[in-house]
């Protein structure tokens, strides 16, 4: 439920949670999470981890406090994104985020590694337990919204994060292809499988603006609007490619954007109820 912190064995409450044999697993005694929400796609390369800090950003720009739990252990990106170079902190507490120059909390294993660019050659059950570990162990402290950023598909990770995180809901990233679209439904099948509740879908690289005329062309086609209907989901927002977005990710001052994309998404995360 929301605002759960998943210790069901000093909770009151007579939730389905506790009723099912819920792995939930409790997150810091110093961390108040308000909502939880993940970023998840069945496919690679579509854009999740994009989705994800521009989410971070239009809802730190509406004032609330946001952290990012980067979950994609194996192919981080969220550091680079917010040119986040420091290295992960320590004490008695618990691990300490890394905190942008607008003040969303970070962490992800590339704080943790002596060179950015080293490869992460950990099996399944290793690297699920580091995500477990930066639920259970960072100090969020008050937090409005925890986005987590998941690998694509739908294996070890995701799993660990549907399982032991008492999620609101996921938003799935998609982009136009129609394999993308038919690969995609296995990470909205799963959460159906699971119970998670599915807010909506976000179709990146939806479209190309022309700089001279403004008329829109959508080079990938239309294949999101295919998955959309079949799966009764609700599209939150079609993000376009821009060229201005990646040059600032690149740069690693993606809170220097200004776009609109993603703020009817955020509306509906917002007044998304289970």
């Amino acid at each position: 439920m929301a605002g759960c912190g998943g210790n069901c064995e000093s909770c009151s409450s007579n939730c389905g949670s506790k009723e099912n044999g819920s792995l939930i697993e409790p997150t810091g005694i110093f961390n108040n999470i308000k909502h939880i929400v993940a970023v998840v796609s069945g496919k690679g390369g579509v854009g999740k981890s994009t989705v994800t800090s521009m989410l971070a950003v239009e809802m730190s720009r509406k004032g609330y406090k946001v952290g990012i739990l980067d979950a994609d252990i194996t192919g981080p990106s969220i550091p680079k994104a917010f040119g986040i170079k420091d290295k992960a902190l320590q004490n008695e507490l618990g691990i300490l985020p890394a905190e942008t120059k607008t003040g969303i909390k970070i962490i992800s294993v590339n704080m943790m590694l002596e060179q950015a660019d080293a490869p992460v050659i950990w099996r399944g059950p290793v690297i699920a337990g580091l995500v477990k570990q930066f639920w259970q162990e960072v100090v969020w402290g008050d937090l409005d919204y925890l986005l987590i950023d998941c690998p694509p598909g739908t294996g070890d990770v995701p799993l660990t994060v549907f399982q032991t995180i008492p999620l609101d809901g996921i938003v799935i990233v998609t982009s136009p292809q129609d394999l993308v679209s038919l690969i995609v439904k296995k990470a909205f099948n799963m959460a159906d499988m699971m119970n998670i509740p599915v807010i909506g879908m976000i179709e990146n690289m939806s479209y190309v603006k022309c700089p001279d005329c403004g008329k829109e062309f959508s080079v990938f086609g239309n294949g999101s609007d295919s998955i959309v209907k079949e799966t009764g989901s609700k599209l939150l927002a079609k993000m376009p490619i821009d060229v201005n977005l990646a040059k600032q990710i690149d740069m690693g001052v993606v809170e220097l954007f200004e776009g609109d994309f993603l703020e009817n998404a955020v509306n509906e995360i917002e007044n998304f109820k289970k």
